[in-house]
């Protein structure tokens, strides 16, 4: 639980705090009595997350990474702050090296001259200066940026979320519902070590509590590794959709990326999302996204810091049920 500070209790920016994982953050940081400053860019469509804390201790306000004055004035009286800020895909003003590296550094900026003591920085496992993939590359040198100004602001590394509202396992559920077949990129054989939200949320509480080494990161994976083979299988099992399972090879998935790209762009983004193959994707599927040796060596992870977490097979059943032909229903069979 937060420690109260000159008779009040703390006050934390979240920037980022409205979307998927941001929920999560919020509600691990209302139960431990903080005040949540939520700062994103429509302030006006978080409204879903007041009902996690008492009233008034949840407030959104507009700001913008690629606007320094308003990072500044979202950071006005805090005294910690946590940066979820991220995009899946690079587009326009909302690309990889604008929001990740450019809007990294400009939070950490304004955080320092506010005079924060405690930083989360939120990254991915697999960032890396010298990746194929420019989402890669552009988190791992946002990681650098925020490190020259806040060389003890803790580092978040997980593996592909889960949760309620993800973009992955709902993501290809939809799919199964309405295709025949889900692509096995590469072959299938990348390994992934799915995290629950929640279980990220409570490590980002626990570092801001004081629990996590400072300038550290952290990779966080759940208890499981699969491969992108057995994810897919999982989910047709459990939302009863006989799908069948057609690897796709490196070369072949290119071509593939390219053209659910390009309808993207010229139907002006009425392409349905999870539909959207990017290259850059495919990039990242070429190599394992699991906690690393090194990580578990020294202690780095979700275990280091107290945490059980929750596996994929035990989570992803309570939501995935909407995919079935007869929802929630158990009385008709599963086809």
């Amino acid at each position: 639980m937060a420690e109260p500070m000159n008779g009040n209790w703390p006050l934390i920016t979240v920037f980022g705090g409205s979307g998927f994982l941001g929920r999560h953050v919020v509600r691990a940081l209302v139960k431990r009595e903080w005040r949540v400053r939520i700062a994103c860019r429509r302030p006006n469509l978080a409204g879903h997350l007041q009902p996690l804390g008492k009233v008034g201790q949840i407030h959104a306000v507009q700001a913008n990474v690629r606007y320094p004055a308003s990072l500044r004035e979202a950071l006005l009286g805090a005294d910690a702050a946590v940066n979820l800020v991220g995009v899946l895909r690079s587009a326009g003003a909302q690309g990889f090296d604008a929001v990740h590296v450019a809007g990294a550094k400009a939070v950490a900026q304004a955080a320092r001259e506010a005079g924060v003591a405690k930083f989360v920085q939120m990254s991915a496992i697999g960032a890396e200066a010298g990746s194929a993939s420019a989402y890669a590359r552009s988190k791992a040198a946002g990681e650098a940026a925020i490190r020259e100004i806040l060389p003890e602001a803790v580092v978040m590394r997980p593996s592909v979320l889960f949760g309620p509202e993800d973009d992955f396992f709902n993501r290809f559920a939809a799919m199964a519902r309405v295709s025949p077949f889900l692509p096995l990129i590469g072959g299938g054989a990348t390994r992934f070590q799915p995290v629950f939200a929640g279980d990220v949320a409570e490590a980002v509480a626990r570092a801001l509590e004081g629990r996590a080494t400072p300038g550290a990161i952290y990779e966080l994976g759940g208890p499981q590794i699969a491969s992108f083979r057995d994810l897919l299988a999982f989910i047709c099992k459990t939302t009863g959709r006989n799908r069948r399972l057609v690897s796709l090879s490196w070369g072949a998935a290119r071509p593939v990326a390219f053209l659910t790209e390009a309808s993207s762009a010229v139907t002006l983004g009425l392409f349905p999302d999870w539909l959207v193959l990017t290259r850059d994707q495919i990039e990242l599927l070429r190599r394992d996204n699991v906690v690393s040796p090194e990580a578990l060596a020294q202690s780095r992870t979700l275990q280091a810091l107290g945490i059980e977490p929750d596996s994929f097979e035990a989570v992803a059943p309570t939501y995935l049920w909407r995919f079935r032909k007869t929802g929630q229903y158990e009385t008709r069979r599963l086809a």
